[in-house]
């Protein structure tokens, strides 16, 4: 009787977190493989700048399909687009406001054109590591689909 309880009550927990608008991700395990990056001094025609050196860990992910939760920071018009940032960090305390550096953040090419939201979302997309083009960020998602915003 007790295991049945137990396992009652494990299918009810398990059933309140799984409702739609409630994260399931938390902690993302992505976002910490993308912090773990070095850079390097490199040149091209521009001049000098900051070359990423991706860990292992970033590296595994090259190229494969990935979900990330976060919070939009819009480049275009800042109401509808396709192209925008998505930061690990709430937009007060994100790279641009110097509080995290450029691996907590991603560049987002979706698919279709979303509403600017401040609300935390989730996106899911393939992921590139830029090396080379020192005008893009080092990390962009393309392909990518918003899943929803949500809540923690």
């Amino acid at each position: 009787m007790r295991i049945f309880v137990l396992l009652l009550m494990l299918m009810v927990s398990v059933s309140a977190f799984s409702q739609k608008g409630q994260y399931q991700g938390l902690p993302s395990l992505i976002w910490p493989k993308l912090y773990d990056i070095s850079f390097t001094k490199a040149t091209d025609a521009n001049g000098e700048y900051e070359k990423p050196v991706f860990s292992e860990a970033a590296k595994s992910l090259k190229g494969k399909k990935i979900t990330l939760p976060g919070y939009m920071i819009p480049f275009e018009n800042g109401i509808r687009g396709k192209h925008f940032m998505l930061s690990s960090l709430p937009i007060n305390a994100c790279f641009f406001c110097g509080v995290g550096g450029p691996e907590s953040v991603i560049e987002v090419f979706l698919n279709n054109e979303v509403t600017y939201t401040e609300s935390p979302i989730q996106v899911q997309g393939v992921l590139v590591l830029n090396e080379t083009n020192p005008d893009k960020m080092i990390y962009i998602l393309e392909n990518a689909e918003l899943l929803g915003d949500f809540e923690f």
